[in-house]
């Protein structure tokens, strides 16, 4: 069940998410997440093209263009993707079990508050590696959301039902 961190404890974690953030090259949308593991940053990510091929970029196609089938519009890899492989490469041992981090940047380069989970290809990625918990910093606070229950929930975004 989700529920509501201490801000003052974590809010170290949120403020290097947000300078990790401040490194996407997005031109729609900055965002940053870390992963945290007995109190240390065992990975961290920023959204930008894959590979650093700015070449690739399509940020301000319009994603009514693509095909229904194309599932991920942005030309970017997400933040939380990043992450993950970050955490997988230098912490492999550390993943399971761990928190991660997210954070949106407004126009301003400023932390931005979240909206509700939505996004699969990331859940389930956190899912497969063993994340214990998605956090979201919303305008009740911090909140961290077992890593399924965010899946569940980015299962059902914009559902009526």
């Amino acid at each position: 069940m989700s529920h509501i961190l201490d801000e003052i404890e974590n809010r170290k974690w949120i403020k290097t998410a947000v300078a990790v953030a401040r490194k996407a090259t997005c031109e729609r949308s900055k965002c940053g997440s870390v992963i945290v593991k007995d109190g240390m940053i065992i990975g961290e990510g920023f959204n930008s093209p894959p590979g650093g091929l700015e070449s690739r970029r399509r940020c301000r196609v319009e994603k009514s263009t693509f095909d229904r089938k194309v599932t991920d519009k942005t030309c970017c890899v997400h933040a939380e993707e990043r992450a993950i492989m970050d955490a997988l490469r230098k912490h492999p041992d550390k993943i399971v079990g761990s928190t991660l981090f997210f954070i949106r940047l407004d126009e301003r380069d400023e932390p931005k508050r979240s909206g509700e989970p939505y996004c699969t290809i990331c859940s389930k990625m956190a899912l497969d590696a063993g994340i214990a918990e998605f956090v979201l910093w919303h305008e009740s606070g911090m909140v961290a959301y077992p890593t399924d229950e965010y899946d569940a929930l980015s299962c059902r975004y914009g559902s009526t039902t």
